[in-house]
């Protein structure tokens, strides 16, 4: 119920199409079950020649409750005989009904995909403001199931299904009231069948909830492995391992089958138990109405009329169950989907927090621990990290993998917060500032080059739209892309592919640094931005580099030690605590970790290579 109140306030703001379009359909009810009532007149006036003239009646005339058909004439058509008032109430019928239905259905839908599209919009915005960590959690192909199939199980019950659902109820309730009004008594009876339809309803639309979760979780887990082989898709081919993807993928398909079977199981028993419940009931309807006519308290029409209401009843209790399914999908859907919206972030911004106006003096870890939790209990990255990175100072680090180096400049940007301790910039609490402020400061190029599916210089631009394509080509000159961009079939209105597939490691690594240069951020944090790249490559993206470092606080996360060499210090990390920091020079003598990885890098190498290095000040292994 919680979440159905949840969708229900989606739905608010389309109240002036709600409003109207209900009270439409709730015509479209009365105006059809208007329909059935004039088969009474037809059997008892038209079709009987020897009928007398007199009022053409709906309803008994000595019930308390009937109506004349020729007060719907204007008396100015002079209009008296049977037939012609029929014909005229049914096709005036017919008529409204229809532009009632077609106006009722329409505003429904409209408030139905209104009120889906508002609710697709805020789960993507909340997924994309989420902090790092919920991406750790939640694999990308479950995160896609959510956006796309829980979304699309409400959005059919929300839209297509309630337009019909709104009017098979009208046309229930209303036939039900005439139902009552001509059957007397008689029908009384269908009070025996509520209990049997409200409680077999009721336990299968609760068994269809629960295997709709089931079957979307198995859903999610065929998009996981589809996401893992399309983007791998190397990967998949460098191991020959096409088979195994695809029984994998078989095994996975069969879940989903079997899940999916389940729920049709459960789905198909409504028809077939509403059908014979249905069909009981109109025997004994027709068994009473038999000895109804006989002793004169039914006529024929009327008895006709109140057998085809049954029958109009019959129809939509069948297809309720197809709605109360409907809407049982759609709620095991939207308890994912209210999962994302609550889900608590690590990185908050606090209220009223600070703007940072710019960065001038320096970055400071006091005591800085950090660490994470799994099912296996607490991990601990980051121990007693004390640090102070000064403007305009070039800072290297290096230690083995998964020592923290990743971690600890990822938390400058606050993609995740520390668990003790504080990082300052310029006197101020990083958690004091404004998360847009903070990031305005800071440019990242990393060795996993994220780039998307448009222009070269919607690419370099990214995140700032408006700015000219002067700025943009003088961005690419300094990150020396401008060349092969010209090269390019359109240039830079080339469109590069999913990830900039059409380009080389070293090229997608220089439109990185453009897209840096153009942010012009005062830190600048280069994570194992060469490791992957040729020397021919390398070299060129160490002079981009050269570039985009000039007048700038650089982070250097280095496996590479011949590409720190012009860092102005170089802290070493082990098991995450720092356990030197110097100058290369320094280091060699002071700290046997950087002696080891030195040597590790340059004892086959020729003693001249060793020394003289370009500066390629970068690289990082993701931690």
């Amino acid at each position: 119920m919680k979440n159905f109140l949840r969708l229900i306030r989606y739905g608010l703001p389309y109240w002036f199409q709600w409003l109207p379009g209900v009270l439409l359909l709730a015509m479209t009810g009365v105006l059809d079950t208007f329909r059935v009532l004039l088969l009474q007149p037809i059997f008892d006036k038209v079709l009987r020649p020897d009928a007398p003239e007199g009022p053409i009646l709906l309803g008994l005339a000595n019930n308390r409750w009937h109506f004349d058909l020729r007060s719907l004439i204007p008396h100015f058509m002079h209009m008296h005989n049977a037939w012609v008032v029929v014909a005229f109430a049914l096709i005036l019928c017919t008529l409204v009904k229809g532009i009632c239905d077609y106006l009722g259905t329409y505003l429904v839908n409209y408030a139905g995909f209104g009120l889906i599209t508002d609710l697709r919009n805020h789960l993507y915005e909340a997924t994309l403001r989420r902090s790092s960590s919920f991406f750790h959690k939640h694999a990308t192909g479950t995160i896609l199931s959510t956006l796309i199939n829980d979304v699309d199980k409400v959005q059919t019950a929300v839209s297509s299904v309630i337009g019909e659902f709104l009017q098979q109820f009208f046309t229930f309730a209303v036939g039900l009231v005439f139902v009552i009004r001509l059957g007397g008594q008689l029908s009384w009876a269908l009070l025996l069948f509520i209990p049997v339809v409200v409680t077999s309803s009721r336990k299968i639309g609760r068994e269809v909830r629960t295997r709709t979760r089931t079957g979307q979780d198995k859903l999610a887990e065929i998009q996981n492995i589809l996401h893992e082989t399309v983007t791998g898709n190397r990967i998949v081919k460098a191991f020959s391992t096409e088979l195994w993807e695809i029984l994998r993928f078989k095994e996975a398909a069969r879940r989903l089958f079997r899940a999916n079977l389940r729920s049709v199981r459960i789905q198909s028993i409504s028809s077939p138990l509403m059908d014979t419940i249905g069909a009981i009931a109109i025997a004994m309807f027709l068994f009473i109405g038999r000895n109804e006519i006989l002793h004169g308290r039914m006529t024929m029409g009327l008895f006709g009329a109140f057998i085809i209401l049954l029958f109009k009843l019959y129809d939509p209790v069948r297809k309720f169950a197809y709605f109360y399914n409907s809407f049982q999908q759609a709620m095991g859907a939207s308890s994912s989907i209210f999962v994302f919206f609550d889900t608590e972030d690590d990185v908050k911004e606090r209220p009223r927090a600070v703007t940072l106006k710019g960065f001038k003096q320096a970055v400071q870890f006091e005591n800085v621990g950090f660490s994470y939790s799994t099912e296996e209990g607490e991990h601990q990255i980051l121990h007693n990290i004390d640090l102070e990175v000064r403007a305009g100072e070039v800072l290297a680090l290096v230690g083995p993998s998964g020592a923290g180096k990743s971690t600890l400049a990822n938390l400058i940007p606050r993609f995740f917060d520390v668990t003790s301790g504080r990082i300052l910039i310029d006197g101020q609490d990083l958690r004091e500032l404004t998360l847009v402020s903070l990031r305005r400061q800071v440019a990242q190029v990393t060795q996993e080059t994220i780039l998307f599916n448009d222009t070269v210089r919607n690419n370099i631009a990214y995140g700032q739209p408006d700015v000219p394509l002067k700025l943009v080509k003088q961005a690419a000159q300094n990150a020396l892309a401008h060349d092969f961009i010209m090269n390019m079939p359109q240039g830079y209105g080339t469109v590069i592919g999913e990830k900039g597939f059409r380009l080389s490691g070293g090229e997608r690594q220089r439109m990185a640094i453009a897209r840096a240069i153009l942010k012009d951020a005062p830190i600048l944090i280069l994570d194992e931005a060469t490791s992957a790249l040729d020397a021919e490559s390398e070299s060129l993206v160490q002079a981009a580099l050269g570039n985009l470092m000039q007048g700038r606080t650089v982070l250097v996360i280095a496996h590479r030690l011949s590409t720190i060499r012009r860092a102005n210090r170089i802290a070493v990390l082990e098991d995450g605590r720092i356990t030197a920091i110097g100058s290369h020079d320094e280091l060699l003598t002071a700290s046997p970790t950087y002696q080891r990885l030195y040597q590790l890098q340059f004892m086959d190498m020729p003693e001249n290579q060793a020394t003289d290095g370009t500066p390629a000040l970068i690289a990082g292994a993701q931690e």
